[in-house]
């Protein structure tokens, strides 16, 4: 289990003209927190495997490739987005049906009764992103409308959020978002 990442990604600044790909480096949602067990937290690789709940082998794999993208982003100026990627995500999730903010349940004694943006009191209860605790594969990418499961495929590059459920008339989110 894990949390999202407080960022989406990371932008070089004071780039120089003509760099040789501009492309993002995808940081996979298990790479990052393969980084951040072993690199911030200072996990060994033998709990850092344990609390990712895979193999040695592959917590060393994940964690390599990790690191070779980071290092091809610095190396090459170039922007890192953190999407995608098998995970599961271990908290509850809310929706405020007033501003539709998506928000979690960072203290799972307390029992949300507002939302933190607005304040309003018009909340719904998501559960674990409608995935019942499985985990979410992200090799294929959706564009999923939070409320009723309704999903299309999402295009590279166009923000899911550009397109609406024609059921419930909200943004859809991209399947690991949610």
């Amino acid at each position: 289990m894990m949390n999202l990442p407080l960022i989406k990604g990371f932008k070089p600044y004071g780039q120089q003209d003509g760099l040789k790909n501009s492309d993002p480096v995808i940081l996979l949602l298990e790479e990052y927190e393969s980084v951040k067990l072993c690199d911030y937290e200072m996990h060994n690789h033998i709990s850092a495997c344990e609390i990712m709940g895979v193999s040695r082998p592959t917590f060393t794999r994940i964690y390599a490739s990790a690191r070779q993208k980071i290092a091809t982003a610095l190396a090459e100026g170039r922007q890192i987005t953190i999407e995608g990627g098998r995970v599961t995500f271990d908290k509850d999730w809310y929706l405020c049906q007033d501003c539709k903010c998506y928000f979690s349940n960072p203290e799972l004694d307390n029992e949300i009764e507002e939302c933190p943006l607005c304040k309003s009191k018009n909340i719904s209860y998501l559960g674990q992103s409608k995935l019942d605790g499985k985990n979410i594969d992200t090799d294929k990418e959706l564009c999923v409308c939070p409320l009723c499961g309704y999903s299309i495929p999402h295009l590279q590059g166009k923000p899911c959020k550009q397109e609406i459920c024609p059921d419930c008339k909200v943004p859809l989110k991209r399947n690991n978002l949610l």
